[in-house]
């Protein structure tokens, strides 16, 4: 939760965001852009071409020493000590209970070496576990939040943008060779740089990972040579919608502590097979039979159900919005809910209640959208 009460921090490219005139919001306790221009503007412009986003404000944290790991497969449902040196694998990190404290994505930079990224909300709650789940291995938790800035390009052309910039060098890796949720080592203008082909938009793309004293020259290099090919800055609102047409569950909505990953569809994160990690005993129980299950909800016109809005079948509520909009791309509105057992199943009729109006929806498949290989 962020306290009202604390102003919330600022990212290094907080003066590069006002310069291009975006408007900003609290997100996760930082000040982050929620757009520069149009969200449709720079939702269509990461389908069709590309888009640059600020995501400094995750946290990260590096995992170093023999038993670094072993720890990680205590410390969180996936089985990372099999992950391959640069690649990359989304887990997710339990409480005993079983709940979701955070998803994240860890990368594998050596034979001992991972880096873990987390969200920036649950930043607190993600080194307070990993520091007291690290007890007994031989291997170190460091918070390195502090040392990094992170942009995303995400898009079609996000390849071409980044051969086309200027001061990427020394890649460990052609960036042509690099399949998705791979990594490679490289400089910005002397800086070390991790390059990673992972995201959140659903499309092609590349995440950056650089010092924070590097980023506001990276950016402006990024958009210099990308702009041309139509590369455009993008915030906060498209980067949601987005995802939401990719099916991706954001903390906060899709996951929580009173969420189990069968729930969310995530069961396959979850190594069952591992003799012992945190939350084990709890996912590995028979999940009730009325528990509610993440399913996609499609309807039509232009009233999009909302977080929070409720789903019905018939008179009877059977569950409740978690994220939903008018999906720019498809044209029409989109939802992801939890909803009964009994209302799970693709092709339901439902009904979502658009504050005292009953929109006809129907259950569908995650993702809404795929983008074409």
């Amino acid at each position: 939760m962020t306290d009202p009460a604390i102003p919330p921090r600022n990212t290094p490219l907080r003066a590069t965001h006002e310069a291009l005139g975006a408007s900003f919001t609290d997100f996760g306790g930082w000040l982050m852009p929620v757009r520069y221009t149009s969200d449709l503007a720079e939702h269509h412009a990461v389908r069709t071409a590309a888009g640059i986003f600020d995501i400094s404000h995750m946290a990260e944290f590096l995992v170093e020493g023999h038993e670094a790991g072993v720890f990680l497969d205590y410390a969180l449902a996936g089985r990372l000590s099999a992950i391959p040196v640069w690649k990359a694998k989304y887990s997710l990190l339990l409480a005993q209970s079983g709940g979701i404290i955070d998803d994240l994505v860890v990368y594998r930079l050596g034979a001992h070496r991972y880096f873990v990224v987390a969200n920036a909300g649950n930043h607190d709650a993600v080194a307070d576990a990993l520091a007291t789940r690290v007890s007994g291995f031989e291997a170190t938790v460091v918070d390195a939040s502090e040392d990094y800035a992170l942009i995303a390009v995400q898009g079609p052309i996000a390849r071409a943008v980044l051969e086309a910039t200027p001061g990427i060098t020394d890649l460990g890796r052609p960036l042509a060779e690099l399949p998705y949720y791979a990594a490679t080592d490289a400089f910005y203008d002397g800086a070390p740089l991790l390059v990673a082909r992972t995201g959140y938009t659903g499309e092609d793309g590349f995440e950056l990972y650089v010092s924070a004293s590097a980023a506001a020259g990276l950016w402006d290099a990024l958009l210099t040579a990308g702009s041309p090919l139509g590369l455009v800055p993008a915030g906060l609102a498209a980067r949601d919608t987005l995802r939401l047409e990719a099916g991706m569950p954001l903390y906060g909505h899709e996951l929580s502590l009173d969420i189990v990953p069968a729930q969310a569809g995530l069961g396959r994160v979850v190594a069952a097979d591992k003799n012992e990690f945190v939350g084990r005993k709890a996912v590995l129980a028979a999940v009730p039979a009325d528990a509610p299950v993440l399913v996609g909800l499609v309807s039509e016109g232009k009233r999009a159900g909302r977080a929070g809005y409720e789903v019905f079948r018939g008179e009877e509520r059977v569950g409740e919005i978690t994220s939903g909009a008018l999906s720019p791309t498809l044209q029409h509105p989109i939802a992801m809910a939890f909803v009964s057992p009994s209302a799970a199943a693709e092709g339901t009729a439902v009904t979502i209640d658009v504050r005292g109006t009953r929109i006809p929806a129907t259950v569908t498949a995650l993702p809404f959208y795929r983008r074409k290989k």
